[in-house]
């Protein structure tokens, strides 16, 4: 399968792409796990966008785009893929379609994630992220909280709050969604390419996912 996710931060894009993966083998390609490992790494690009990353700004369409060809041109993709938090804005997806064009890639649908907005605040301000770089396993100090606290029970690293999940960051991506992602909505409904969900339940978005693509 060949799809986008759409959703504002803490919608369940990341949750319903791993489970979609299961599936047929298709590869989650998120850009903010992509940019957060440059970022650690301290790579030439994760310092120009850790500054933007921080504040819960976009980071700019020329630093996404070349990761995103970059990416799509991997032989793993071949098994197909799920664009997890990409695109967020209109120029994003104008040039994402060219690039798809250019590489004759063809997609079989865009997700759009509905999740009202107090449960997305809930959500992200509980989460915790484990601190190692190659681990970066997800929780949730009130529905999946690590089994000894403050200590991740994959690898044993710390687990932490990222600064884009502070409430005034959360606050902030929020509004910079509704401003520059939202419209992503309309753009889609006239490729003909859009279905919405509005379940708050991963388990009925993927079985949702899986019957209009009839598998």
């Amino acid at each position: 399968m060949k799809l986008i996710l759409l959703g504002a931060p803490g919608a369940g894009k990341g949750t319903v792409a791993k489970r979609l993966t299961q599936i047929d083998g298709s590869v989650q390609i998120s850009t903010g796990d992509i940019l957060r490992g440059e970022v650690n790494a301290q790579s030439e690009l994760g310092k120009k966008a850790e500054e933007y990353m921080k504040k819960g700004d976009l980071v700019p369409d020329e630093l996404i785009m070349g990761i995103m060809e970059k990416r799509l041109q991997e032989p793993d993709y071949q098994k197909g893929f799920l664009l997890d938090g990409f695109p967020r804005t209109i120029p994003q997806a104008d040039a994402l379609k060219k690039l798809m064009e250019k590489l004759n890639i063809k997609l079989d649908m865009v997700v759009n994630i509905d999740v009202p907005r107090d449960v997305i605040i809930d959500r992200l301000s509980t989460r915790r992220t484990c601190s190692n770089p190659q681990c970066q396993a997800i929780y949730n100090i009130k529905s999946m909280p690590t089994k000894v606290e403050g200590i991740c029970d994959k690898c044993g690293s710390p687990v932490i709050q990222r600064a884009d999940e502070t409430a005034e960051a959360i606050a902030h991506r929020l509004d910079t969604y509704n401003q520059k992602t939202a419209p992503l909505i309309g753009f889609y409904e006239k490729e003909g390419m859009l279905k919405t969900f509005t379940a708050t339940s991963s388990d009925e978005i993927v079985a949702g996912v899986k019957q209009a693509l009839g598998i």
